[in-house]
């Protein structure tokens, strides 16, 4: 029997914070991670993208805050800017829904530093952010870490790569000597793992899930055109579907504003982003998205890492993913938290041994579908329904004639 909040050690006030979120069960990343985060283990967690990894170690931390201190006790490390926020944002709500008064900040870099200086003057209990910006404050002695008792290194496979793993390191030495560390990611190497062991006293390894299976609630689907006919067939797919809030993603980062200004010229509410997009712009762009301001949301592989949004709809695959994990990741952004979702693939016939690779490694099945006066129907009612469509016409051309006569 699924355990609930409770049995796992939460107090009321968090259970019914959750409540107010939506949230009445854990996941099963939460249901073995919480008891372990309030015991003070460190984790190395593994779950797929969507399955609640953020309140995993959030819940225990919030429980564990002393919100009478003034000290920085908990530092959360993000690759991403967007990532931060997000973890902020869910910090904020947490808070705000239960009741706990825990303040939280994001320090991020090539941002006004001066305005961070001013957001640790509020004495945050939980600071979020890049590794590279909290070690310079660190630095400068700004940000005092000495009383850190939690370090959470989020989207940890990259967190722990060679760009990386030195400010991290640097960071965590500035921290109590009996600090705990929590590591989580959707996908997690077995050298990540060494790594990550080598930063930890004991750490518990959690892998939830086969991080090769797709969520069972996505139907997927390919439709096959000359590459010059993408964009045109995209449009007939949003027309034909029309999804709540869907993500396009495409292959080259450079592409993404020229395929953005070719689908608002056609009307469409649209916003894109990518790995070199100005930090404002990206933010803004999420964050319309994430309102339901905007429905379609263009993105590159790399901008989109990290990105937890609920409510998207669909997925359109405008460029097919070069490899299976990219194809998991992006179809991973839809139907999440019991929902369901569809993934739909644009593709030129040289690109069906990657989506039939797919296929084989997820085991799944990608029906080939067509598109026709705008609605999606079967390969092979493809050609009846044109010859439905010349009789109409034929007997359309027919009654006016005999009418004009």
């Amino acid at each position: 029997m699924d355990k609930s909040f409770i049995e796992l050690g939460l107090q009321e006030n968090l259970i019914e914070g959750l409540k107010k979120q939506g949230i009445e069960s854990p996941t099963e990343i939460q249901a073995k991670a919480i008891p372990l985060g309030l015991e003070n283990k460190d984790i190395i967690g593994e779950s797929e993208t969507g399955t609640g990894k953020t309140l995993a170690y959030l819940l225990p931390i919030f429980q564990k805050i002393d919100i009478t201190s003034k000290d920085i006790q908990a530092i959360i490390l993000a690759p991403t800017h967007e990532l931060a926020m997000q973890i902020h944002k869910q910090i904020e709500l947490l808070s705000e829904n239960s009741a706990s008064q825990v303040k939280s900040t994001s320090i991020i870099g090539n941002v006004n530093i001066k305005r961070q200086l001013e957001s640790l003057k509020e004495k945050p209990h939980i600071v979020v952010g890049s590794a590279g910006r909290i070690l310079e404050l660190i630095t400068m002695k700004k940000l005092k870490s000495h009383f850190v008792k939690t370090i959470v290194i989020d989207e940890g496979d990259r967190m722990i790569d060679e760009n990386n793993i030195e400010g991290v390191k640097a960071i965590i030495k500035t921290t109590l000597r009996d600090r705990q560390i929590m590591l989580f990611s959707a996908t997690v190497s077995l050298k990540a793992v060494e790594i990550s062991k080598t930063l930890m006293k004991d750490a518990e390894v959690i892998k939830v899930g086969d991080k090769s299976v797709v969520n069972p609630n996505i139907e997927h689907m390919y439709f096959l055109v000359e590459r010059r006919e993408k964009l045109i067939l995209l449009r007939k797919l949003i027309s034909a579907t029309s999804p709540e809030k869907a993500i396009i993603f495409i292959n080259k980062s450079d592409e993404v504003e020229i395929t953005t200004s070719k689908l608002r010229y056609h009307g469409l509410s649209v916003e894109g982003i990518h790995g070199i997009s100005e930090k404002e712009n990206r933010k803004k762009a999420i964050e319309d998205f994430n309102a339901g301001k905007i429905q379609l949301l263009v993105a590159s592989d790399l901008a989109a890492r990290g990105l937890d949004i609920g409510g998207v709809t669909h997925i359109f695959n405008l460029d097919i993913p070069e490899n299976s994990k990219d194809y998991l990741h992006r179809v991973g952004r839809t139907a999440r938290m019991g929902q369901r979702g569809l993934a739909l693939s644009i593709a030129e016939e040289r690109e069906l041994d990657l989506i039939k690779t797919y296929e084989k490694d997820f085991n799944i099945e990608i029906l080939q579908k067509d598109i026709y006066m705008g609605r999606i129907i079967e390969p092979e009612d493809a050609p009846k329904a044109k010859r439905a469509e010349r009789i109409q016409n034929k007997t359309s051309n027919t009654n006016k004639f005999n009418k004009n006569k």
